[in-house]
């Protein structure tokens, strides 16, 4: 897969020279973005994903969540800089008891009512068991592959896999954030959660995908959509636009 980690600073996604590299080049046909987003997927190969404009407004660097290994978790850590999280299907969630995160916890701090959407999909930061302290590239892509594994044997057999199961191979709290995707997938809530998900069905993937934030290096927001599609060129990885995902996979 596509998770070499660039060497230039200035090849990172907020680097200097990022808007030059859209000059001369035109937007690929939504149809084509979305089947090269595809490929990529089924390869387990990295995708950026634009949510839209009048939402989060962010790029993610998705990838399906059974191909990530320590290189994939340096490659978002580095070239997007964002939370590395892993999206599970509402399925996989009711099998693991997932709870979301606002519900579970017991704070007046809890106030789930994001200015971009009608709820966050947080559910439990967990770590497995075989990691250490869970943080290194190594203990997350471990824990990642593991969710991947069990998301996909939920898929297989659901009545086989609950939650004593997903507590025997996880802990919480833990260094990687589960989220979970809507009941109705795209056509409940379209955020990157559930991009993500869509993208693993449409290709046959467990029903996981790990998300990760692109940020801008100079600014420290989100990187601009011009900037996350010149990067993505330059990197020869898939850019696609939420709303061409939607109109595909819904």
């Amino acid at each position: 897969m596509r998770a070499d980690v660039d060497a230039d600073p200035e090849a990172s996604a907020g680097g200097a020279e990022s808007a030059d590299a859209t000059e001369g080049t035109e937007p690929a046909d939504d149809a084509d973005a979305v089947e090269r987003a595809l490929d990529a997927f089924r390869a387990g190969d990295p995708v950026c994903v634009h949510d839209f404009a009048d939402r989060e407004g962010e790029t993610d660097i998705v990838y399906p969540a059974g191909a990530v290994d320590e290189a994939a978790v340096a490659h978002m850590r580095n070239d997007a800089g964002g939370l590395i999280c892993v999206a599970v299907s509402d399925a996989v969630g009711d099998a693991f008891d997932l709870p979301f995160l606002a519900d579970a916890l017991d704070h007046p701090a809890v106030d789930d009512d994001p200015d971009y959407d009608d709820r966050s999909s947080f559910s439990l930061p967990v770590n497995h068991r075989e990691t250490f302290t869970g943080i290194t590239d190594a203990d997350r892509a471990k824990t990642i592959a593991e969710v991947a594994n069990a998301a996909g044997r939920v898929r297989g057999d659901p009545g086989g896999y609950g939650p004593e199961d997903f507590a025997a191979e996880f802990r919480a709290p833990g260094h990687v954030h589960l989220l979970r995707g809507d009941r109705d997938g795209l056509s409940g809530r379209t955020g990157h959660t559930e991009l993500g998900l869509a993208m693993a069905e449409a290709v046959g993937a467990a029903p996981a995908a790990v998300v990760c934030e692109m940020l801008d290096d100079e600014t420290g927001d989100a990187l601009s959509p011009a900037d996350a599609a010149a990067y993505a060129a330059r990197r020869d990885i898939p850019y696609v636009e939420g709303a061409a995902l939607v109109e595909a996979l819904k």
